[in-house]
């Protein structure tokens, strides 16, 4: 967004600061800097810039074309103009005067040809000279100024267009109309005048830097963030508020790309210039972090600490550092150390799902259950902290209180369709078909994610098979696969071919089922698949190494009876069927009848 200016300050060259978004993924756009190319950003009127002159007695300053190019000048004056008078070389304040008459057309020379042509490029070109304002001049500026800072934007802009007529090669008439275009919505407009702009003040920073506020508006990051590099390297000697606006909008592109190494590098610079900064210092520590300089980060994080040490994020940020260098138990201890030291119960609970956390990555379900039971106990409106305790009491078998762990998190959030989708699964675990189809439903109606959605039509489809409903099986799995490929999905959905009699369709859903997860169940379901299609020695192959697998899979025998027998080998199916029969398989000792 773009802040208006006070006419008062226009010519100050004070910096406005827009909304910077440090890192991460959403940045925001930086404001245009609203200054002058004769004065630095926040001095006042009478700290003017090398190169420029304040007129006494006036709020304007003319450009000394001299300092700026004084390749282009003889005797103090810019080669092509009027001699200045005494009165002006003292910097008195002059009358009215008429336009610097033009410079004499260049003198003919002949066409070069040959190396001399190919070495004259464009980077030859003279650089522009800088025409000062006359007086009159002057007072167009400042009125096209109080135009602008008094918010009527269109008349400013007529106004800065009328002046740059009479005085194309002054810098501020540019800088003021890319001003006023920006805010009127032009931005090609608003840049080809800033590019002027740098045109005839290219030691200024403030052209590249409104042009990387252009850029970034328009999506065109690489280039803002080239741009903002080139602003704060013309900002050498810039004061340091003005570096520090640069360096915010420079992080703000680099977190975008994710170029945490140079982001790093930045937020070094940016807590130079403001030293006690903790949000710079805690930046740099993350995107220290985020570089993989886990060492260099471990001291800029406890710097945040010393300074503000009930900061939640600095605190999580320290056990991510711990455990990156392979110290999770140091890990669990500094997040138990803050808790105590953080002012929330909320931020207590985050530092308390943060160890459930990392006991669970360490086995220790019991002791993740506890700290994320603690949790809940410190922000009871906290949902997190509820589905962490019920997928914990899932995964330590207490169904029931999982489910009412569940229905708890859901009254804190009742439109979650992952909580309907986890609830549905735990009911189906209990047999509960009712209750589960119903959950399961409710998860559709939602709107789920692709991986709720499969999850929500698993449990309709296994439901449905459960319930010998096969063709509403096979279309509920069919629809699960087709959100996200399961193995558990594929094997419920060929079950589901097999028992319609389609084996063709069978086949090749149990081979992927198989290529995901080998289960003993996916193997075997596979085999009689194939044994139902005529398939007797991949059904052989395939059996055999289930039962050496397995070698008290009582069925695995039988079917490997079976496929010996299709292929006409009688002994070898009789021995194959005597062993599943003395593993207890009935259909076995009926096959040796």
């Amino acid at each position: 967004m773009l802040v208006s200016p006070d006419t008062s300050r226009f010519l100050a060259a004070r910096l406005l600061l827009g909304v910077w978004l440090a890192c991460g993924a959403g940045a925001q756009a930086q404001t245009l800097m609203d200054t002058s190319a004769a004065i630095g950003v926040q001095n006042t009127l009478n700290q003017v810039q090398p190169g420029v002159r304040q007129v006494p007695g006036s709020m304007t300053v003319q450009f000394d074309a001299c300092q700026m190019a004084p390749e282009l000048c003889k005797d103090g004056q810019p080669i092509g103009t009027a001699p200045a008078s005494p009165a002006s070389v003292a910097g008195q304040p002059q009358p009215a005067q008429a336009a610097p008459a033009p410079a004499p057309a260049a003198p003919t020379v002949p066409a070069q040809t040959g190396q001399a042509a190919a070495e004259q490029t464009p980077a030859a070109r003279p650089a522009p000279v800088v025409v000062p304002l006359t007086a009159e001049q002057q007072q167009l500026l400042l009125g096209a100024q109080a135009q602008f800072a008094s918010g009527r934007f269109a008349q400013a802009r007529n106004e800065f267009e009328a002046l740059i007529v009479r005085n194309y090669s002054s810098p501020e008439p540019h800088f003021g109309l890319g001003l006023a275009l920006y805010q009127l919505g032009d931005l090609r407009g608003a840049a080809f005048e800033f590019g002027q702009f740098m045109q005839f003040a290219p030691q200024r920073y403030e052209g590249p830097y409104n042009l990387g506020v252009i850029a970034a508006r328009e999506g065109r990051y690489p280039e803002a963030l080239r741009l903002y590099g080139d602003a704060l390297a013309l900002a050498v000697s810039a004061p340091p508020a003005a570096r520090e606006t640069l360096l915010q909008a420079l992080a703000t592109e680099q977190g975008r790309v994710k170029d945490y190494a140079a982001l790093s590098a930045t937020y070094a610079a940016l807590r130079t210039a403001n030293p006690e900064n903790v949000e710079y210092i805690y930046r740099h520590a993350q995107t220290l972090y985020r570089a993989g300089q886990y060492a260099d980060a471990l001291p800029v994080t406890y710097a945040v600490l010393e300074r503000k040490p009930s900061s939640l994020q600095a605190a999580l940020l320290l056990a991510d550092l711990y455990v990156a260098q392979g110290l999770p138990d140091r890990a669990v201890r500094e997040l138990s150390a803050a808790a105590a030291r953080v002012l929330t119960g909320t931020d207590r609970a985050a530092l308390l799902l943060r160890q459930s956390v990392l006991l669970q990555a360490q086995k220790n379900l019991r002791g993740a259950l506890n700290a994320a039971s603690e949790a809940r106990q410190e922000d009871r409106r906290l949902p997190a902290a509820v589905v962490r305790e019920a997928e914990l009491l899932a995964l330590l078998g207490q169904r029931a209180a999982a489910i009412r762990a569940y229905r708890d998190a859901l009254a804190l959030t009742p439109k979650s369709a992952r909580l309907h989708g986890a609830l549905a699964a735990l009911y189906l675990e209990g047999n509960q078909y009712q209750e589960a189809a119903q959950a399961a439903q409710q998860a559709l109606r939602l709107t789920p994610d692709a991986s709720t959605q499969a999850r929500a039509q698993y449990v309709r489809g296994v439901v449905a098979y459960r319930q010998g409903r096969y063709a509403q099986a096979r279309a509920a799995l069919n629809s699960s696969v087709l959100a996200v490929p399961d193995a558990d999905s594929l094997l419920w959905l060929g079950l589901s071919y097999y028992a319609l009699k389609d084996y063709a369709s069978a086949v090749p859903v149990l081979s992927e089922s198989v290529r995901l997860r080998p289960t003993p169940a996916a193997r075997q379901n596979l085999a009689a698949a194939l044994l139902a299609t005529a398939r007797y020695a991949e059904a052989e192959a395939l059996l055999r190494g289930l039962v050496t697998d397995e070698a008290k899979n009582a069925e695995g025998w039988y079917l490997l009876g079976l496929s010996q027998r299709a292929q006409q080998r009688p002994d070898e199916a009789r021995q194959s069927f005597k062993t599943a029969a003395g593993l207890g398989s009935s259909r076995a000792r009926d096959a040796l009848k």
